[in-house]
């Protein structure tokens, strides 16, 4: 079941979230004519908590997303909270996998997820955010963090018993952060969780701006006898030649100052240089090889030359997945920038919406 991310929208109560279910799934899933949407749920932490305490509450929101057609396998559990704020960048990774807030979140999550899980899903996936930003972070975080997995974990293994599915965290790196590419996640998780129950969010965004190849990158977390637990079909934007004033023009339309857009340059060489956002990057990267940008384009989007997405990425990653398993993972649909796009570039909410996963559902779902 292909899915949408609800992160898009900014409610963060239960009446709000029903009312963007009105406004925006079920016209989507009209517009698409299929009888079961899929809509991978973010619920803001103090929604989350209240659900999580409230087994009424969560009835009263199973119900309402079936009398809509909308079915969940999925949520998104990265933001914690106020991911609509005026001013996000650094604020999305905090608390971070140290503070027990984190792992409060994420239980209630679980919690939730139980009640509301689709019936024809095989398993259930919460995506989580790649412990913190990079810094500070030093061996001691380490071990809190795993030792707060280990937490977490305790309550999906139980929670999935009495369920009679499992329900997984799926770990989601991402540039700047302290599991950075697929490498860092890979080896951070190895021998530190259990896979039966933790493995890899595999943002195809992220993977595109760390110039990384993705059948390798599939490859790697299958030796390491992990699994990609979802895939986040996503798009970043490319520029071949960042030193031509055209290009630079075009980018310069896309800085915007509510979410961090971290920038990667591959040089000649084959080292990937790093801004942490794209205004730094216009000045402070030496232009002489290719930039990936991670700003969540709209799939079916095609950005104007000298521009273009990383489509051919997120095809790449499915194509090895399915290749690799004969099946594929949640693939959930997130393009959280619609707001913040370019305004030559937007368009009526919904509609988009509609067009991103009839795009996804022809080139992705397979």
């Amino acid at each position: 079941m292909l899915s949408y991310c609800t992160n898009v929208h900014p409610a963060e109560d239960l009446d709000g979230i029903v009312a963007q279910l009105d406004t925006y799934a079920t016209p989507v899933r009209e517009e698409l004519g299929v009888d079961v949407l899929g809509v991978g749920l973010w619920l803001a932490a103090e929604v989350a908590s209240a659900l999580a305490s409230d087994a009424a509450a969560r009835a009263r929101l199973a119900g309402e997303l079936k009398a809509r057609g909308l079915g969940v396998q999925t949520l998104n559990a990265f933001p914690y909270g106020g991911f609509h704020d005026a001013v996000v960048k650094h604020s999305v990774y905090v608390p971070t996998w140290t503070d027990p807030r984190r792992a409060h979140y994420t239980r209630d999550c679980l919690t939730v997820l139980a009640d509301l899980l689709h019936e024809d899903a095989d398993y259930g996936s919460i995506s989580t955010l790649p412990l913190a930003w990079r810094e500070p972070w030093d061996t001691a975080e380490d071990d809190r963090a795993a030792a707060m997995f280990a937490e977490v974990t305790d309550h999906a293994r139980t929670v999935s018993r009495r369920l009679g599915k499992p329900l997984r965290l799926a770990v989601e790196p991402e540039p700047g952060c302290v599991l950075d590419t697929v490498a860092d996640a890979v080896s951070w998780l190895s021998g530190r969780v259990d896979p039966e129950y933790v493995g890899v969010c595999l943002d195809t965004c992220h993977l595109a701006v760390s110039f990384a190849d993705p059948a390798e990158e599939v490859r790697r977390i299958r030796e390491a006898g992990l699994d990609v637990v979802k895939v986040q079909a996503s798009a970043a934007l490319h520029v071949d030649d960042p030193a031509d004033p055209a290009a630079r023009a075009a980018l310069a339309e896309f800085v915007e100052p509510r979410y961090l857009h971290q920038v990667r340059e591959l040089s000649a060489s084959g080292e990937v240089l790093a801004a942490d956002d794209l205004d730094r990057a216009l000045t402070d990267l030496p232009r002489n090889g290719p930039w990936r940008v991670h700003f969540h384009v709209p799939l079916h989007a095609r950005p104007e030359p000298p521009l273009r997405s990383t489509t051919d990425v997120l095809t790449g990653a499915v194509a090895a997945l399915a290749a690799d398993r004969g099946e594929l993972p949640h693939i959930e649909v997130e393009t959280y920038t619609w707001s913040v796009l370019p305004r030559a570039h937007r368009t009526d909410l919904a509609t988009g919406i509609a067009e991103e996963l009839r795009w996804a559902r022809t080139e992705v779902a397979v």
